[in-house]
């Protein structure tokens, strides 16, 4: 399963919650936004603090794979690496070098979706392709900070 938020540039909410059929497969997600452009603060069953997702920010654009730190209002604090370095990443760390992931910040406007990484079918997620390239779980070596 894929989780996706995608979140848009200027809306208005005028409900504190929305609850989703089971059928969507979705948690329920409650949305806040005090007038239009306002950031969304999400609450998610599978985005929360210790999920390992992808982001895609605009402006510039880039795609920024990690775990979850903190999701607010203001931003996606986030520890990973860019998505262009995951594969050089990996081999640093399966060779022993002195490699640890990021921590970073993005402010909201800079966040277009935030995307659960999670297998489909039989692509594995980017957290499984890390673990076989680098012989270490993505989950441990993010809550590790590093080796």
């Amino acid at each position: 399963m894929v989780g996706k938020i995608i979140l848009p540039h200027q809306a208005i909410v005028r409900r504190e919650s929305l609850s989703f059929s089971p059928a969507c497969n979705s948690a329920v997600i409650r949305l806040t936004i005090t007038s239009v452009g306002d950031a969304i603060k999400i609450y998610s069953e599978g985005l929360g603090p210790g999920s390992v997702v992808l982001v895609t920010l605009n402006n510039p654009r880039e795609k920024f794979w990690g775990m979850v730190l903190s999701l607010t209002q203001a931003g996606a604090c986030l520890r990973g690496v860019d998505l262009r370095s995951l594969d050089d990443f990996s081999r640093l760390v399966k060779s022993g070098e002195a490699a640890s992931p990021e921590v970073v910040f993005f402010p909201m406007h800079r966040v277009e979706r935030i995307e659960l990484d999670a297998r489909n079918g039989e692509i594995p997620s980017l957290a499984e392709q890390f673990g076989a390239k680098s012989g270490i779980e993505a989950g441990k070596f993010f809550q590790g900070s590093g080796r």
